[in-house]
């Protein structure tokens, strides 16, 4: 039987697989280079099957074998936590060392695996982990497998009723080295900012293997937290701690995978945690890398908001494609940056520096905007208490945080429910020339782009300059940068103002761009349900708006009349986009 994923919009039958000074002020239209661009068509073929084998020799004894290096190393944070259960903190870390060697073997069955224990909903293009068959290959590894260190299962979820699996799988091709996709994923700070719309926060507790060579991740181990989110403060985040190991499998194949140490007492499973998540990396010819991802996780969505519901409890939200969307997109966002000069279809040649620093400035405020809007436990969102509305607001103070504004900042933002497609929406927030239909800062203004950076394939996915001209005085008010993305997963429209004569002049000097101040706001357009082909079916919309608004009360409570003027901001903002969708008539959180 062959399994299907989506695959960039198209469908391509591989291994049983089928895969679906700043002299700006002049038009100008900035393309990525086309060589950088990997031509589905053309995908090179493997070079070896990976269920060889030589593949299955090398991991009969991981089980069984321990995978600590004798390059331990963890700081004080790590060390803490694996000697709080038990006093030989040894014992710990070989639990987590077997725990992590069990795993990458399932995920290799997980990811090799076809029907029964994969099932295609071929309405949504999507791949489920049958539980019944999952249930049944766990208890025959049992049945193979010598006793386990511990056998305490008193820490998975509770209550269990309250608990449901989520498993999703995707396979995808990257033109680039499976060593670069390695390090991305090893990599805190890498992973941490490639993912960042996904990402919440992440922490390394500690490295219990390693090589100690730098790009040489062959059994790396390391301990890890991180926080997991959707983007609307109305989902819930996913916080975990977990363990993330790396091997290389066969000649040119490689794994990583995550996993939860959910039996040790120190890693308590609070409303989620990883059963063996993470992916193959297949080396190809031509310098190119298959991708199989798996996400298989174990969670409580009991306090997720009824709009969110019916994606995250089918699994969407947090599915395998999500991920690979986005490492599909950083790895295009790294080809345009990489890029030489590119000329436009108007003539003009952008120099690689200043494209650099429109795409580097542009992730900067991106990542910002994400974090902004996420239900992490820092942004302590308080709901605002107006009838017939779901908004959100957190107020934030900063001194001297770098790139941010000094002082206090209030975030508001809601989502609604909207009959549309995802991709009608999208259509209309990235389009300039619609703007003023819905911006009610922005009704007594033209707006116009003057420049446009195109990132990948889709040439809606960008980043954007704009101007706002002023009608009656027909000058410049304001210089804004947006960037948009779409993908099958979900969409953005991220922009941040800036006041013209104080930063325009400095928006390309290298030494100042980090220290621009920067205060995103935008929109987060998801599915309603699972992706159908016909794309129908409405759209959930995150409207987030961040001001400087001092409280004069509480410095984390907003006044009442802050409050009350952020909601009508927010509802004249739904009406207006309801209005230029037709659907005028409406309730604002039908």
């Amino acid at each position: 039987m062959e399994v299907c994923a989506r695959s960039a919009g198209k469908m391509t039958k591989v291994e049983g697989y089928c895969e679906s000074g700043l002299d700006l002020w002049v038009d100008l239209k900035i393309d990525s280079n086309p060589e950088n661009d990997l031509d589905h068509n053309d995908l090179p073929q493997p070079i070896a099957s990976p269920q060889g084998s030589s593949t299955r020799g090398q991991l009969s004894d991981l089980g069984s074998q321990p995978i600590l290096g004798s390059n331990f190393d963890t700081d004080e944070r790590g060390s803490d936590l694996l000697m709080s259960a038990s006093p030989d903190a040894d014992v710990s870390k070989i639990k987590i060392s077997e725990r992590a060697s069990e795993a990458m073997e399932e995920l290799l069955s997980l990811a090799l695996a076809q029907d029964p224990l994969w099932q295609v909903d071929k309405e949504n293009n999507t791949e489920m982990l049958s539980d019944v068959e999952y249930m049944r290959m766990v208890k025959v590894r049992e049945c193979q497998s010598p006793p386990s260190l511990d056998v305490d299962n008193s820490h998975e979820l509770e209550p269990l009723l309250a608990v449901s699996s989520e498993s999703s799988r995707a396979v995808e091709y990257f033109k680039t080295s499976p060593i670069s996709i390695i390090e991305l994923l090893m990599d805190l700070e890498q992973w941490s900012l490639a993912f960042s719309n996904i990402v919440s926060k992440a922490t390394l507790v500690g490295v219990l293997a390693s090589t100690g060579v730098e790009r040489h991740y062959d059994g790396t181990l390391q301990l890890m937290t991180a926080e997991f989110h959707a983007p609307s403060p109305l989902v819930p985040t996913r916080e975990s701690s977990f363990a993330r190991y790396c091997k290389n499998l066969d000649s040119g194949l490689w794994g990583v995978v995550d996993v939860s140490p959910e039996t040790l007492p120190q890693f308590p499973s609070r409303n989620f945690r990883r059963r063996p998540s993470g992916c193959l990396i297949e080396e190809m010819p031509n310098g190119c890398s298959k991708v199989i991802w798996l996400e298989h996780v174990v969670v409580d969505n009991r306090l997720v908001h009824h709009f969110f519901q019916p994606l995250v409890t089918s699994g969407f939200a947090f599915c395998a494609r999500r991920w690979v969307n986005i490492l599909i997109q950083h790895f295009q966002w790294s080809a345009t940056v990489r890029a030489p000069n590119s000329p436009t279809d108007r003539g003009v040649i952008i120099a690689q520096p200043q494209r650099t620093f429109f795409l580097k400035f542009s992730e900067r405020m991106v990542k910002s905007f994400f974090m902004d809007i996420s239900a992490s436990r820092e942004n302590k969102w308080m709901p605002f208490p107006v009838s017939g509305a779901d908004i959100m607001i957190s107020t934030k103070s900063s001194t001297d945080d770098h790139g941010k504004i000094p002082g206090t900042t209030t975030a508001f933002a809601t989502s609604v429910h909207l009959p549309a497609p995802s991709k009608q929406v999208f259509s209309l927030l990235r389009d300039v020339k619609f703007r003023r239909q819905w911006d009610i800062y922005g009704r007594n203004h033209r707006f116009d782009e003057r420049a446009y950076i195109s990132n990948g394939d889709n040439p809606e996915n960008g980043v954007s300059i704009l101007r706002a001209i002023n009608d009656e005085t027909k000058k410049l008010k304001a210089l804004y940068m947006q960037e948009s993305y779409t993908a099958s997963t979900g969409s953005y429209i991220v922009y941040a103002p800036f006041d013209y004569e104080h930063a325009g002049n400095e928006l390309m000097k290298d030494e100042c761009r980090d220290h621009i101040t920067i205060l995103p706001s935008g929109f987060s357009i998801l599915p309603d349900r699972s992706i159908h082909r016909d794309e129908t079916g409405g759209s959930l919309l995150t409207i987030a708006f961040h001001v400087v608004a001092k409280s004069p009360t509480d410095e984390h409570e907003p006044s009442n009349q802050l409050g009350l003027l952020m909601h009508n901001i927010i509802a004249k903002t739904v009406m207006s986009i309801k209005e230029a969708l037709g659907f005028s008539d409406l309730q604002s959180n039908d």
